[in-house]
């Protein structure tokens, strides 16, 4: 899309949805960082991935057709890792929604990472900044630089807790009673097989998975299975690949296109962490992380991005009677 159409769409941003609840379809909503969530009568689940842009367990923003970008994007990528482990999706009426299973959500999101990189407080190289070598059970190698590829990927896992995730051991996560010890060696071999495959396919695009985050589910019959979001902008780090290199000679940051430059936008200006109020983003800011988004899921999925100007309520509605 040309920068002016974003810059257009700005004001017309999907933040938030108000689904009328009703006995016979949908029964309860619940609002997260960036989906909103609505518990259907029949026992599935409705999520809208709304344009709301979070960091720092914080909202920063609005940013056009993210959204849309985001749920397309993991859609495609559930189709494709459907040979690794089952996911939760079962239809998508809207760019912006998605019909799923409803599971019992495990408590651990497991953040697989390749690079030594991050800018959150919880990131590998903000930890290893400070001075920590063992992050996560995993011993870390003295001089590394940041950026720099690790040794092997890992999984570096976080708990799901209301104020601030927070890194953790396999040890910890099973003795703290998280996940049981074969939930944890089912789901973390898993999260490490979706990474080498998702690695794969954006290595063939041009570009570098850097890390990402999965989140799993209990379906009722008792299958664990992926849910959440898949290898998107939101949950992934990507790079362009052809600039790496040079870049990390040269002690440069790669060529981005994710939300970290976002990210890094109001570290430079703000504490994002303990700020009463944060900067507002220009719109040319907020122009290019929209263009980068789709930028990525172009790469990815081979197909120019379409918005869906479709009235979400009305299409999404319209569905659920059928």
């Amino acid at each position: 899309m040309k920068r002016e159409a974003l810059l257009d769409a700005i004001p017309n941003c999907l933040t938030a949805t108000d689904l009328p609840l009703a006995e016979k379809s949908l029964t309860e909503k619940y609002v997260g960082k960036v989906r909103d969530t609505y518990e259907m009568a029949d026992g599935r689940l409705l999520l809208v991935t709304t344009d709301r842009q979070s960091g720092f367990d914080r909202l920063l923003g609005a940013i056009p057709f993210k959204g849309q970008v985001l749920n397309c994007t993991s859609l495609y990528w559930f189709e494709q890792t459907r040979g690794i482990i089952g996911n939760h999706a079962i239809s998508s009426p809207h760019a912006n929604a998605l019909i799923a299973r409803k599971c019992a959500v495990l408590p651990i999101e497991f953040v697989v990472r390749g690079y030594m990189t991050g800018s959150t407080d919880t990131s590998i190289w903000t930890q290893y900044q400070q001075g920590v070598r063992n992050y996560c059970g995993h011993a870390l190698p003295e001089g590394m630089k940041k950026n720099e590829r690790l040794v092997k990927s890992i999984v570096t896992p976080t708990t799901k807790e209301k104020t601030h995730d927070r890194p953790i051991t396999p040890a910890e996560i099973v003795s703290e009673g998280w996940l049981t010890a074969e939930q944890w060696e089912f789901t973390s071999s898993k999260a490490l097989e979706l990474f080498a495959f998702g690695q794969k396919i954006a290595a063939e695009r041009g570009l570098i998975l850097v890390d990402t985050k999965y989140e799993f589910g209990v379906a009722s019959d008792g299958e664990i299975m992926l849910i959440d979001e898949i290898h998107t902008p939101d949950s992934s780090r990507y790079w362009l690949a052809d600039s790496y290199a040079e870049r990390l000679a040269a002690g440069q940051e790669p060529n981005m296109i994710d939300k970290e430059f976002f990210r890094l936008w109001f570290r430079e200006r703000c504490d994002p962490y303990k700020d009463a109020v944060l900067p507002t983003p220009p719109d040319d800011l907020i122009a290019e992380l929209a263009a980068r988004y789709i930028q990525l899921f172009e790469k990815i999925t081979g197909t120019a991005f379409e918005p869906d100007l479709r009235l979400l309520e009305a299409t999404v509605l319209a569905s659920l009677t059928k």
